[in-house]
């Protein structure tokens, strides 16, 4: 639809004022702005409000906000929506939705991964005791510049170390869990949920570009070269994004098959001529979904002057 390009220092904040702004001249009757935990202060909600529009925004989980915490400590229900998705809305506010979602298979990595930084810590501070206030002061310190860790650890009065048991409690409660909270009355908890897992497509579109397409590193110097060369690869992706929908298969998979369509010289005595390859049945299915000609069968003759 558009595309936005800014210099890499520029705020979330001015982002989403300049594109709400711009998007003005569209004449939407309503649109829902899906964000992540990055856009969701006071100020950035009441913005996004404007005009009777609406948003589905990412809460963290981890912070000293009264609402997420009651959101969070609320008892009730979980409806399954998918084979990987609960849902769970709670009632906190009377102007605004919070949303939990539970992803079981996620809840099982993050014990996994807790279960590993808890018996790593362990490992590290097993025989701190024995050591002198100073030296567990280092020790301590070294572990402070490891969030994983150190967010299980406690140092009691006496200055030894300890694992902090309810702290490793307190995020057994968050396992596959992620907050959403979204002010628009009409939708469904399960609406809001897959509303805001849209969001994943769109950092899996960050990834193409910067890996599939290339988007770095950009060899220009002027400001209208960089942004062009963003625009162009932003092209790519539309294109990728299209014939994935069209067809039903990633990019990986288009382009694999039809890579394996060549182009080949034949020359002899009496001149050179260039064909295509005969395709295959999943090469022509792909022409066929996309509405695109398949590709000549003679791409060139050129008879011997001699």
């Amino acid at each position: 639809m558009r595309v936005w390009c800014w210099p890499g220092n520029t705020a979330d904040s001015t982002l989403i004022r300049q594109v709400r702004d711009d998007m003005r001249d569209w004449t939407l009757s309503r649109i829902v702005w899906v964000a992540d935990r990055g856009s969701s202060s006071a100020a950035n909600r009441r913005y996004l409000r404007q005009g009777d529009h609406h948003y589905i925004i990412g809460e963290k989980l981890r912070c000293d906000s009264p609402e997420i915490k009651t959101a969070l400590s609320r008892q009730g229900r979980y409806t399954t929506i998918a084979a990987n998705m609960r849902v769970k809305e709670v009632k906190v506010s009377d102007t605004e939705r919070f949303v939990i979602c539970h992803n079981p298979e996620a809840a099982q990595r993050d014990a996994a991964v807790r279960d590993q930084l808890v018996a790593q810590l362990g490992e590290l501070i097993k025989d701190s005791d024995g050591l002198s206030a100073h030296k567990r002061g280092e020790l301590a310190g070294r572990i402070s510049v490891k969030p994983g860790l150190h967010r299980f650890l406690r140092t009691t009065p006496s200055g030894k170390l300890r694992i902090d048991t309810a702290k490793v409690k307190t995020e057994t409660n968050l396992d596959g869990k992620y907050l959403l909270r979204s002010s628009d009355p009409t939708l469904s908890a399960a609406d809001i949920a897959v509303g805001h897992k849209q969001l994943l497509e769109v950092e899996r579109g960050w990834r193409d570009m910067k890996s599939v397409i290339d988007l770095r590193s950009v060899h220009h110097r002027l400001e209208d070269r960089i942004r062009a060369h963003v625009v162009l690869c932003w092209l790519a992706l539309l294109l990728i994004r299209v014939a994935e929908i069209t067809t039903g298969h990633t990019w990986p998979t288009i382009r694999c098959e039809l890579h394996r369509l060549h182009a080949v010289t034949f020359t002899g005595p009496s001149g050179t001529f260039r064909q295509t390859t005969n395709p295959t049945k999943p090469q022509v299915d792909l022409y066929a979904r996309l509405d695109l000609p398949l590709p000549k069968k003679i791409i060139e003759i050129a008879t011997s002057s001699s």
